[in-house]
């Protein structure tokens, strides 16, 4: 048997940020570390791409928030953001497009709480109180909360957990305490949009999360300039510098088992022999790849498990600049609560969605040609649905007659030099995604911490799984959380 700590040979299936920093961190361990991702780059969903023409399309991924996180990544293996990519604070952070005007949410704090006033009397002060408390949620729910690979309640055990637990509102829902502090509708939709991928509705996620709050609108909406991408290639470069190889057009096939142990893994059909095993991909698939009385849930699990949500995404090149579009927008013109209803209750393709629509060339001259624009469009749609291109192409239309509106611009279609669609299949054809999910597993309360799928198999001692679909949950810096967490596990392996 090893000794914990000893040097192990890790194999790590898929190279998205939790793979990516599960590789780092392993491998800054003394592991002998080797990353197995079957596209032809790393990045899983927040891989790019390159049209003949010129653009350059990340295809998911673009909200750079909570930079302290991702900073604090780097952080620990001595380098800086800025050494791999220049970051943008972007003015404004967004644009909130309703039925009757424009909310403009503008980098500096001070202009946020101006804003705020000029709809609502004594919102300002309000704005303050809110934030004070979210940065408190921030601060400990970041920091200490995250950082647990959430066995057991014991973990949470701490004096200072416990002198937190009310002030970290786990009881209260999102919904019910934005309106403790704001009744204008405007400022309720702008509070209440962070949380709109966490996977349900604002009434039925915990208020702890307006945290994301905190980490959004006061710390800044960010654009790493050359796109998302920059982010996973400098994730990359890092995890090879502490010696991760990293083997693409791999696709792990099975895990190979023996007495309660994964011995290694089946690759291209061929058999690897490894100490320890990670799985960044999609959990349910991974336990696929095992025999059924290995797997951690049944079916039914999955089946009674509540997602985020999958989305529509069309990436478009236009041969002319789009006026009056900034680098993100949100298309709430229609009622929000319809459309989340029809994500997590109905669980059908909503009938007047809600969209948001991002185009990086207003910041990035690089990632289209001169004098064209690159957009990106996603709708939030539920998992599981059936995906066909005529209905993609309905939703198209639809997002495209309300872009022609905003931007004054008419026929935008004949406007168009590239497009390509992305939706419910392409997710699963692509990372086996469960149902299609495009975010991971929600953080309702019941699906929190150790209700979350365990990091671990249950009946195999080196097996751990990390991503989206386990703790702490799904975006880019809980995924980046969730590697370091697992690499520190199967590195305590006896």
């Amino acid at each position: 048997m090893q000794k914990p700590n000893s040097k192990k040979t890790i194999a790590i299936i898929g190279a998205g940020f939790s793979g990516l920093s599960a590789a780092a961190y392993a491998a800054k361990a003394g592991n002998v570390v080797h990353v197995y991702e079957k596209h032809t780059q790393p990045g899983g969903r927040a891989r790019q791409f390159k049209t003949e023409s010129g653009y350059v399309f990340d295809m998911g991924p673009s909200w750079y928030w909570m930079p302290d996180i991702i900073d604090n990544f780097f952080q620990d293996f001595d380098c800086k953001t800025a050494d791999f990519y220049d970051l943008v604070c972007l003015n404004p952070q967004f644009e909130m497009i309703f039925r009757d005007g424009i909310l403009a949410v503008p980098e500096s704090y001070e202009e946020l709480k101006e804003l705020f006033e000029t709809l609502e009397r004594g919102a300002g002060e309000k704005l303050d109180a809110f934030m004070k408390s979210a940065k408190y949620k921030y601060e400990v729910g970041m920091k200490d909360f995250v950082n647990k690979p959430c066995y057991s309640w014991w973990e949470f055990a701490s004096p200072k957990i416990a002198i937190s637990a009310l002030k970290l509102d786990l009881l209260s829902d999102f919904r019910t305490y934005v309106s403790k502090y704001f009744s204008h509708p405007k400022l309720k939709a702008l509070m209440e949009f962070p949380v709109i991928f966490l996977g349900a509705s604002p009434k039925d996620i915990p208020a702890l999360y307006s945290l994301m709050n905190y980490g959004g609108y006061a710390l800044g909406t960010w654009y790493p300039m050359g796109g998302f991408y920059q982010l996973v290639l400098g994730m990359k470069k890092v995890a090879e510098q502490q010696g991760a190889t990293f083997h693409f057009n791999n696709d792990v096939e099975k895990i190979v088992t023996e007495d309660g142990v994964a011995t290694g893994i089946f690759v291209n059909g061929e058999f690897k022999e490894f100490d320890a095993i990670i799985a960044s991909s999609d959990y349910h698939h991974t336990e696929s790849l095992l025999d059924s009385d290995l797997r951690n849930y049944e079916n039914k699990y999955w089946e009674n498990r509540t997602f985020a949500p999958s989305c529509l995404i069309y990436y478009l090149g236009f041969k002319e600049k789009l006026p009056n579009l900034k680098h993100h927008t949100l298309f709430f013109e229609n009622d929000f609560d319809e459309h989340i209803y029809s994500i997590y209750e109905d669980k059908k393709w909503p009938e007047r969605p809600l969209f948001y629509a991002c185009c990086p060339s207003k910041t990035d001259p690089e990632v289209a040609p001169k004098g064209h624009e690159n957009v990106f469009l996603l709708m939030p749609l539920a998992t599981g649905l059936s995906d066909d291109e005529d209905t993609r192409e309905l939703y198209f239309l639809d997002m495209i007659k309300r872009l022609e509106k905003h931007t004054g611009l008419k026929d935008l279609v004949s406007k168009l030099d590239y497009k390509r669609s992305y939706c419910i299949d392409d997710f699963i054809s692509d990372y086996n995604a469960y149902g299609g999910n495009a975010y991971g597993l929600a953080n309702t309360l019941s699906q929190t911490a150790v209700l979350k799928p365990s990091i671990k198999n249950k009946h195999l001692s080196n097996l751990f799984y990390t991503g989206q679909l386990t703790v702490p949950g799904p975006g880019v810096p809980p995924s980046i959380i969730s590697g370091k967490i697992v690499a520190k596990e199967v590195n305590n392996l006896k």
